[in-house]
C-alpha cells in the first residue's frame, strides 16, 4: 500500500513560513531598490517644492510621494517577481509544497509590503520637514502602509501571474507604478475631470487621501477611516484576484 500523503498545512502557519522566507530573500536582493524608491520620492518632493508652496497641494504631494514607495516595491517589484517565477518554472516548486495557494500569495504580498516601511516613513518625515507640515498624526502610516501595500501587492501579484510573458509582467508593473506616480503625487485639483475618474480607480488613491487628510490641523477622522475602509476593501479584492491567478498559473 502506498504511504499516505502528508496533511496540507494550515493557512496561518504556512503564511508565516512563506512570509519569513520572502522577507529574508527581499532583504538581501531588494535593499538597493528600496533606496532607489526612497530617493526617487524625495527627489520628486524637492522638484515639486518649487511649484507647490503649501496648503492642500503640499499635503497631496507628500502623501502621494510616501505611498509611491509602497507602489514601487509592492506593485512594480512584486509583478516582476511573480512574472519571473512563472517564466522560470518556480511556481512548480510552490505547487509541490503542502501549502494553500492563498498562503503563497498573502505571504509574498505581506513581505513586500512590510519591506516598504522604512522608506515610506523616511519619505513622509522628509516631506513634512520640506513643506513644513505637522508630523503629529504620522502614526496613521501604521494603517496606510499595510492597507495600501496589500492592495497594491495583490494587484502586482495578479499582473505578474496573469501576464503571458515575463517582459509583459515587467511592463505592467512599470505602468502601474507610473500611474501611482502621476495620479498620486500630482494634486487632484489640477487634474482634468476625466483623469480624476482614473485616479479614483487606483487602489493607492485612498491611502494617499487618508495620509493627506492627517496633515490637517483638525483631521476629519470619519473621512480618514472611510478612505482606509475603501483601501481595505480593495485589498481584499486584489488579494483574492491574485490567489485565483496563482491557482490558474500553477495548474498550467
Amino acid at each position: 500500500m502506498p504511504e499516505p500523503l502528508a496533511a496540507r498545512a494550515r493557512l496561518f502557519p504556512a503564511l508565516v513560513a512563506v512570509y519569513r522566507a520572502q522577507l529574508s530573500r527581499a532583504r538581501v536582493a531588494r535593499i538597493p531598490l528600496l533606496f532607489v524608491a526612497t530617493f526617487q520620492s524625495i527627489g520628486i518632493m524637492i522638484l515639486m517644492r518649487g511649484v507647490v508652496d503649501g496648503g492642500s497641494e503640499a499635503r497631496s504631494v507628500v502623501a502621494g510621494s510616501s505611498v509611491l514607495v509602497v507602489a514601487f516595491v509592492a506593485l512594480n517589484l512584486l509583478a516582476q517577481y511573480f512574472g519571473q517565477l512563472r517564466a522560470s518554472g518556480g511556481l512548480d516548486h510552490y505547487a509541490t509544497l503542502p501549502v494553500p495557494p492563498s498562503a503563497v500569495v498573502l505571504g509574498a504580498a505581506a513581505a513586500y509590503a512590510s519591506f516598504t516601511v522604512p522608506g515610506t516613513a523616511v519619505t513622509a518625515v522628509m516631506g513634512s520637514v520640506l513643506f513644513q507640515l505637522p508630523m503629529t498624526n504620522l502614526w496613521i502610516l501604521l494603517a496606510v502602509i499595510p492597507l495600501s501595500g496589500a492592495a497594491l501587492a495583490g494587484l502586482g501579484a495578479a499582473l505578474g501571474l496573469l501576464a503571458p510573458r515575463q517582459e509583459l509582467a515587467t511592463l505592467c508593473g512599470q505602468l502601474g507604478m507610473s500611474a501611482a506616480l502621476l495620479l498620486g503625487v500630482l494634486p487632484a485639483a489640477r487634474m482634468p475631470q476625466v483623469v480624476s475618474y482614473a485616479r479614483d480607480l487606483l487602489p493607492s488613491t485612498y491611502g494617499v487621501e487618508a495620509l493627506a487628510r492627517s496633515f490637517d490641523g483638525q483631521p476629519d477622522w470619519w473621512v480618514v477611516c472611510a478612505d482606509l475602509g475603501v483601501c481595505a476593501g480593495v485589498a481584499v479584492v486584489s488579494l483574492a484576484a491574485a490567489t485565483w491567478a496563482y491557482r490558474r498559473a500553477a495548474v498550467r
